[in-house]
């Protein structure tokens, strides 16, 4: 797989509220808080790019994410109306590269009113 060009490391802190209630017992961080990450990321670092109102149009969750990760997410830049990333998980026992944690595309909008 060909490295995505753009990145930034997310912290999660072991005790976002997230974890509590999604599993007790097995915690680990919910599909849709992963998926506001990253696109809190891509909103921050490609704002113009993605328009007014992006939106996910495929995701697949790979690896789970549990408290003591971090999430370092990677994308290329927006072309052709839509932007692929993939959010890598980083946790002490992962390898030094990571373990891919969730691969997606975002629609970008229109323009910002």
């Amino acid at each position: 797989m060909a490295e995505l060009p753009l990145r930034r490391r997310v912290a999660i802190a072991p005790e976002h509220p997230a974890f509590a209630g999604h599993f007790p017992g097995q915690p680990l961080l919910p599909g849709v808080v992963l998926l506001g990450e990253a696109l809190e990321v891509l909103l921050r670092d490609a704002p113009g790019a993605l328009g007014g109102a992006p939106r996910v149009s495929a995701v697949k969750f790979l690896a789970p994410v549990r408290p003591g990760a971090d999430l370092d997410v990677r994308w290329m830049t927006p072309a052709q109306g839509r932007a692929r990333f993939e959010v890598w998980r980083h946790a002490p026992e992962d390898p030094a590269d990571g373990v891919l944690a969730a691969t997606g595309q975002v629609e970008t909008g229109g323009s910002a009113a």
